[in-house]
């Protein structure tokens, strides 16, 4: 059986196929895909709808420390929990150390397996056409993270 992902991916694989391979806006493609019936949601559950709900407003919520940092104020760790993965969630300004270590680490693996995953993408890419310059890609964000600290601090010591 297909999963709900792999049929949205057809959905679009589809859409370039029979309509065009140009970059296109996905709420074209939504459109495309309901005048075509191609798409059918899936009835969700009320509490799984709440859950989603809270994870999205969480993850943006921000506070303002004493030095200027804006910080994000919510944090969570994914745990396997009686053979479920979980999502547990605590406020960094009460959470314990061993909580936030975890959190700050599990955050860090995700932009590390986005990188890895941007970096195959460029390079199969640069392979594709070898003819011309290659994309460079720098992974190395220490000049970014400095020159945001700079702008937003005037260069102060904020950390």
């Amino acid at each position: 059986m297909v999963s709900y992902t792999e049929q949205m991916q057809g959905i679009f694989n589809r859409y370039i196929a029979e309509v065009s391979a140009s970059p296109v806006s996905l709420d074209e493609v939504a459109e495309w895909a309901i005048r075509k019936r191609l798409f059918f949601p899936q009835p969700r559950d009320v509490s799984k709808l709440c859950r989603e709900a809270l994870a999205e407003s969480l993850r943006h919520e921000k506070r303002v420390d004493e030095k200027g940092r804006k910080y994000r104020s919510k944090h969570s760790v994914r745990e396997a929990i009686g053979g479920a993965q979980l999502n547990l969630w605590a406020d960094i300004d009460s959470a314990p150390r061993s909580f936030m270590e975890r959190s700050f680490a599990q955050r860090r693996k995700s932009i590390s397996d986005d990188c890895f995953q941007i970096k195959q993408d460029v390079d199969h890419f640069n392979d594709r056409d070898p003819a011309s310059s290659p994309i460079q890609m720098i992974l190395d964000f220490s000049e970014d993270v400095a020159e945001m600290e700079a702008l937003r601090y005037g260069g102060s010591e904020a950390a």
